[in-house]
């Protein structure tokens, strides 16, 4: 074995101090904690695109599309970031407790960005400050499902993440209902209450299977150093910059470019997250019949040519939709897999600072994709030409599944090994 690899994870013995057993009836509980974890966190990140389409069409006209698409893209950066401190907190410290801030701090951000009327003030709240605290409930609900689970560990996974496509789902009707009806500070102002009740009732049900063995160091440097990590570091990287343009342009994309009514931004938000439900569970139950990165890797090229041969080549309306349906089915896996395969390799122990570290990724990831997507828009697209992000999505979706297929030959050359 290489002087810079950890040893491949085992299965862990179920220790004879009280610690419940592997696929106990309680993991379920947890895995209920963790969806509706998932559900607001996310699901409030992946709805910002019906925020996105009413600043930039009605409140904020002026104001260019990368400027508003950073406070999405500073949403997910900063739950990323913090995501990394925070895994180190869930070894340390009450993960009920750490899911209970989380609920308060997030549901309190959007409250204040209700009262905000600048997008630079948005920035701060309804981006930074709403990610900080998303990520006390993000990392919890993405951790701690795998913890509890091993024949069944990408199912409770995937149906723990599946919650991210059904808040994704009801709150792109609900946010667009309520900035119709009751206004875009309301909006925020009931998201946020909604946020603190219910996280902050389910954060009763988020405990670890067991507390990890102290360690010397507060991260494992030795993670840092292994092979592996760094193919999964680099596929988590593109694999989400490539994640969140779709479901940030193709609400726009849908009025701008097909002319159809402003309804239809929520309509498409949906039907990228409807389909990314069933994707998440299915995706889970595949994963542990054939192997999670094998899932992965097959999902990540179907969402790469869903994009690069159904939405680029073609300005129709039916390959539009057969595009964000096969894409909202198949992306939900760079989510959802990547917990369980991090379990896999390295094992459950060290998984919560482990997913930490790829937190960097998912952020680097957020910061190079929507941004300078919404700067192309502007700059060569003048705002109705969709090309040249395409091209930049399906690019960084390429680029994942060919980590994916590194990391999948330096596991195991044997293709039909379950990996």
């Amino acid at each position: 074995m290489p002087e810079n690899q950890l040893p491949a994870a085992e299965p862990l013995p179920d220790p004879g101090d009280g610690t419940p057993p592997l696929d106990s009836a309680f993991g379920w509980v947890v895995v209920v904690g963790a969806f509706f974890n998932l559900m607001l966190s996310i699901g409030t990140t992946t709805t910002y695109g019906v925020y996105l389409q009413h600043y930039k069409l009605v409140e904020f006209p002026n104001a260019s599309a990368s400027l508003l698409s950073w406070i999405g893209t500073f949403q997910f950066s900063a739950m990323c970031f913090a995501g990394i401190g925070v895994g180190v907190l869930c070894e340390h410290v009450d993960t009920r407790l750490l899911s209970l801030c989380g609920a308060i701090l997030s549901g309190l951000a959007l409250i204040i960005a209700s009262f905000c009327n600048a997008p630079w003030k948005l920035l701060l709240t309804q981006g930074l400050l709403y990610g900080a605290g998303g990520s006390l409930l993000y990392i919890t609900g993405l951790t701690l499902p795998p913890q509890w689970f091993g024949k069944y560990r990408a199912l409770a996974t995937g149906i723990a993440i599946a919650g991210s496509g059904i808040g994704g789902l009801w709150l792109s009707f609900a946010t667009n209902a309520m900035i119709t009806h009751i206004g875009r500070k309301w909006a925020l102002r009931a998201t946020g209450l909604i946020v603190i009740g219910v996280c902050g009732a389910t954060s009763l049900l988020m405990r670890m299977r067991f507390q990890p063995a102290k360690r010397k160091q507060i991260i494992e440097f030795a993670v840092l150093r292994d092979t592996r990590f760094a193919m999964l570091f680099f596929a988590a990287l593109f694999g989400s910059s490539g994640f969140y343009i779709p479901f940030f342009f193709m609400p726009s994309y849908s009025e701008v470019v097909l002319g159809r009514n402003s309804a239809w931004g929520t309509n498409v938000s949906s039907i990228m997250n409807g389909a990314g439900i069933f994707g998440r569970v299915a995706m889970g139950l595949i994963g542990d019949k054939v192997g999670s990165l094998n899932t992965l890797l097959v999902t990540t090229l179907i969402s790469c040519l869903s994009i690069l041969v159904l939405w680029l080549p073609f300005s129709g309306f039916g390959p539009f939709l057969a595009s964000a349906v096969i894409f909202g089915l198949c992306s939900g896996a760079i989510v959802s897999l990547i917990p369980v395969i991090t379990a896999n390799i390295f094992g459950v122990e060290r998984l919560p600072s482990i997913i930490g570290l790829l937190m960097l990724a998912y952020m680097t990831g957020g910061l190079i994709s929507s941004p300078p997507a919404g700067a192309m828009l502007d700059k060569y697209g003048h705002g109705t030409s969709f090309s040249s992000i395409i091209i930049y999505d399906g690019v960084f979706l390429a680029a994942s599944t060919i980590c994916d297929i590194f990391l999948r030959i330096y596991i195991s050359r044997k293709p039909w090994k379950k990996v």
